[in-house]
């Protein structure tokens, strides 16, 4: 329980600081027009040519920092893609409408986001087919069907929602997006799926 307590310290303390610096952004951008932004890159997932925005100034390499469930740090209509991979289903269930229509805003017309994360679809089909094999260990070590299935969709307490194609359509719709289209995991990686 300790790390989300300093979670929620390190964002009560930087909370104006992001805010201010994401707003700075805004009204002052850089002469390089973010193409394309990565958010939630963290450690080790940081991708060249791509604009990596997150939160965590500590131990995250980033470009952009800001705190990605308030206002995105562009100005509208001037990103070509967004590229999240595991990084909604950490943000407070009630913020996602805001965030998607926050993508929306900023992206071009023609744009495309790219949304990746745990497929709860597939989840639930293996639970029900009681395939144990394909959840993992991770993070807590559980041998029950159900103890995997919940280390699959909490994560310990970290996931704060479950993503669904039908959830994930909803949320995309709402925020004004059309177009929409599914990747199977692992297998398809061009940019127009979600």
């Amino acid at each position: 329980m300790l790390k989300h307590k300093l979670k929620s310290l390190y964002f009560l303390t930087f909370y104006y600081p992001m805010r201010a610096n994401a707003l700075r952004h805004r009204l002052f951008p850089s002469r390089v027009r973010p193409a394309k932004v990565h958010l939630g890159p963290g450690q080790s997932n940081y991708l060249g040519g791509w604009t990596n925005i997150d939160a965590n100034f500590l131990t995250a390499r980033i470009d952009v920092w800001a705190d990605i469930s308030a206002k995105l740090p562009f100005r509208a209509q001037t990103v070509e893609a967004f590229y999240s991979h595991h990084v909604i289903e950490h943000l407070p269930d009630r913020l996602l409408p805001f965030h998607f229509s926050e993508m929306f805003r900023t992206l071009k017309p023609g744009g495309v986001i790219r949304v990746a994360g745990p497929n709860a679809d597939i989840a639930i089909k293996k639970f029900e087919d009681r395939d144990l094999d394909w959840f993992g260990d991770f993070p807590d070590r559980r041998h029950s069907i159900g103890g995997r299935f919940a280390n699959f969709i909490l994560c310990g307490g970290e996931h704060l929602t479950i993503l669904t194609s039908s959830y994930l359509r909803e949320l995309v719709e709402n925020a004004g997006f059309h177009s929409i289209g599914f990747c199977r995991p692992v297998q398809e990686t061009h940019y127009p799926c979600i």
